[in-house]
């Protein structure tokens, strides 16, 4: 065996570091699924004898629960092989997390509520919200396909409200 056709020790022990970390990893979702399958009712049982037996604070078992699930979930490290990979990280924007846009649309309805809306115009103000939370959060390249889309709609909308001679002479000239 020639040692053009073996591996180098270096690229022999990625591969295995690579391998080992998948196996780390599909052990590491088992046991974060394990948890998050046995916290959703644990966490509704505590909930429930909270709101039935008084403790020294609202939710006192519900979010001693919840503290159980983080430190559980930071003990598990789901992700941390990428912490050693040179590929980096990514930053979440703030403004887009699920804690983020739940504020966000909860403070749509409570404005709606406030001026006394109906059902309809909250319904009407969420399609708003998430439309806007649609526009913020695409690419630029969506974004320019978008405006050159309602160009074109718009155009089309004026060339179909054109009298039929209008139409044929817009035809024409294209």
């Amino acid at each position: 065996m020639d040692s053009a056709s073996s591996p180098s020790p270096t690229a022999s022990g990625e591969r295995w570091r690579f391998l080992r970390d998948v196996a780390v990893f599909q052990l590491k979702l088992f046991l974060d699924n394990v948890r998050d399958f046995a916290l959703v009712p644990i966490s509704l049982v505590a909930a429930l004898i909270d709101l039935v037996y008084k403790g020294e604070r609202e939710g006192t078992l519900f979010y001693k629960v919840l503290r159980w699930g983080a430190h559980s979930e930071e003990v598990i490290d789901v992700y941390s092989a990428i912490e050693q990979h040179p590929s980096g990280s990514f930053k979440v924007n703030p403004a887009y997390t699920v804690d983020a846009v739940v504020a966000r649309l909860e403070g749509v309805v409570m404005r709606e509520c406030e001026k006394g809306g109906t059902a309809a115009s909250i319904k009407v103000a969420m399609d708003r919200a998430i439309d806007q939370l649609h526009r913020e959060t695409k690419e630029p390249g969506d974004r320019a396909l978008d405006a050159v889309a309602r160009a074109a709609d718009k155009l089309r909308l004026k060339i179909g409200s054109l009298p039929s001679e209008g139409r044929d002479e817009v035809r024409r000239k294209n």
